[in-house]
Formats: C-alpha cells, sequence, structure tokens
C-alpha cells in the first residue's frame, strides 16, 4: 500500500496475537487462544488484548450477533517495514553498515552472509 499509515509500536503481547491473528486471516477469540502455547491465556485476557488492538488500528471484526470474528486490517508487511525502520533509526543510526556489523559481532550471522546481505543491498541501490 502507498498510503501511509500511523502505525504505533505493539506489546509483547499484543504481537504475539497479532502474529497469530496473521496466520488466520480470521478469527474469533477461541481460536486465537487454541493456537497460543501453553499455559494458554484466559479468553479475558485475549479478548482485552484483540480490543486494545483494534483502537490501535490494527484489527476490525465482523459481528454475528454478541459473538465478534476478528480480521487484520494492518499486513504483516506493513507493520514488519515499520519496526524495520523503527530499529534502524532507533539503534543504527540508519546506516546499514553498523545494523550489518552489529549482527557480524554478535556472531548471529557469518561473513559469508554479510557479504551476501552486502551485495543484495549494493545491487538494491544500482537499481
Amino acid at each position: 500500500m502507498n498510503e501511509e499509515k500511523n502505525l504505533r509500536d505493539l506489546t509483547r503481547a499484543e504481537e504475539e496475537v497479532m502474529q497469530e491473528l496473521w496466520q488466520l486471516e480470521k478469527g474469533f477469540v477461541k481460536d486465537v487462544i487454541e493456537r497460543l502455547p501453553e499455559p494458554k491465556p484466559a479468553y479475558n485476557t485475549v479478548s482485552t488484548i484483540i480490543r486494545i488492538l483494534e483502537q490501535k488500528g490494527f484489527v476490525d471484526h465482523l459481528a454475528y450477533g454478541k459473538t465478534y470474528e476478528y480480521f487484520p486490517i494492518i499486513t504483516k508487511d506493513e507493520y514488519r517495514n515499520f519496526a524495520a525502520k523503527k530499529l534502524m533509526s532507533g539503534y543504527f543510526g540508519n546506516s546499514v553498515g553498523q545494523f550489518v556489523s552489529f549482527f557480524v559481532q554478535e556472531q548471529k550471522i557469518d561473513l559469508k552472509d554479510a557479504d551476501q546481505l552486502l551485495q543484495i543491498l549494493n545491487k538494491m541501490k544500482d537499481e
């Protein structure tokens, strides 16, 4: 989507619920709970988190009487882009070099992977 959405940070619990809703594409609170790891949170807890996600503009619902079926209105890619930009600007000064250097130093990626990543980035820059 080309329109800029006013995305906000998600808490860890909100993000966990969103991950399940993105996988489900649509579902009821009980569907989300079934997919969450043990120990399962209480129904009211998940229901409250989903209502917060709705207030934040991530989720909408269809009503079937008193039962609501929820679905994401922010795609996983939209949130991933938001989170990546925030990570890059907040922790790496918008420097891809600092970003790659961090992961190499932390041994999260090896030098071959870092070189491959830099090649991809340079190719994208040239296009």
